[in-house]
């Protein structure tokens, strides 16, 4: 199964419909092609979908659901895949560091496989060849230069001409929808941490509320960090046996972490807006469940902050 190939398919199909997704096809000097969905272009949910999807690589299905924050009406992301090792780390993860000049960005999305060179590749494998061309999606409010795309280019093994890329700031509605899709890849990016044999996991399920879109992108990284920290809930659907479970359970929720219980503007702000200095172990969904498919039973840990999520949302 070919990441970078069946996203393009996907990519290729959001081109017909960019009016209606809001969202603009920018030639790249020198080659490539960027996908603007927020940044110029107005982007909307829709278009936070879509990114969403090219994010995981077209292997899970990505919906709004109604849901509340403390008393208050709020739309719900809502993921759900047969594949998540592959859906979330091989490929949504955004585990590579762009940067060229004041440019700088986590990429994400199925070129990630093509890369191959981040450390959970050793964990994970799924390393692969994409001579069609490969995809990527960043977060960000510039778009990227011809010498990004072609390093991406270069990295991949393809030409600049098939390098395609998402991007949209934080700030915006598709932006801030792609992010807060992120609530299992936390969870398995957790696991992997301590080590959990990541084959075990057949199936999952997580949601998240979607903030209001913030007034800046540092306010907006606030918001859509508390939405997983605080409001994620994700389910496990898992095999083997359940002593693993009960030992690893706790250490996976963001409550784990020694900076939980602040919104996260605040914690940025104490640590000088250093991400590397927060504690590595905050960066989780709120809640996880495992489903045992071997035994039938049903291990639950952590739970969610309405009030945090409050504070964070609405102040």
């Amino acid at each position: 199964m070919l990441l970078n190939s069946r996203t393009l398919t996907l990519v290729e199909s959001l081109l017909p419909r960019a009016d209606v997704l809001r969202i603009s096809v920018l030639p790249i000097e020198g080659g490539g092609r960027v996908l603007d969905c927020g940044i110029s272009a107005p982007g909307g949910i829709g278009a936070g979908l879509a990114m969403a999807r090219v994010c995981l690589a077209d292997l899970a299905d990505v919906t709004i659901v109604p849901g509340e924050v403390d008393g208050r009406p709020i739309p719900v992301v809502q993921v759900y895949t047969d594949h998540p090792v592959s859906a979330c780390l091989a490929s949504q993860y955004a585990g590579w560091q762009l940067a060229e000049g004041k440019f700088f960005a986590m990429g994400s999305g199925p070129m990630r496989a093509a890369y191959g060179k981040e450390a959970i590749f050793e964990k994970i494998g799924l390393r692969e060849d994409a001579t069609e061309g490969v995809v990527g999606v960043l977060e960000g409010r510039k778009l990227p230069p011809p010498a990004i795309v072609a390093r991406i280019a270069e990295s991949c093994r393809v030409t600049p001409e098939q390098v395609t890329l998402l991007i949209a700031p934080t700030a915006s509605l598709a932006g801030g929808l792609q992010v807060v899709a992120r609530s299992i890849e936390t969870a398995l990016h957790k696991l992997s941490e301590h080590d959990f044999d990541l084959s075990r996991i057949v199936s999952a399920h997580g949601t998240a509320p979607l903030p209001p879109v913030a007034k800046d992108d540092l306010a907006a990284i606030g918001r859509t960090n508390d939405a997983i920290l605080y409001g994620a809930r994700v389910v496990l659907y898992v095999t083997g046996d359940d002593d693993s479970l009960n030992a690893v359970g706790p250490k996976v929720p963001a409550r784990s972490s020694r900076d939980f219980g602040e919104p996260f503007a605040s914690i940025f702000a104490r640590y000088n807006h250093d991400f590397y200095a927060v504690d590595p172990h905050l960066f989780s969904p709120a809640e996880i469940v495992f489903q045992n498919l071997s035994t039938g039973r049903v291990h639950a840990f952590g739970g969610t902050e309405p009030g945090v999520l409050a504070r964070s949302f609405w102040s």
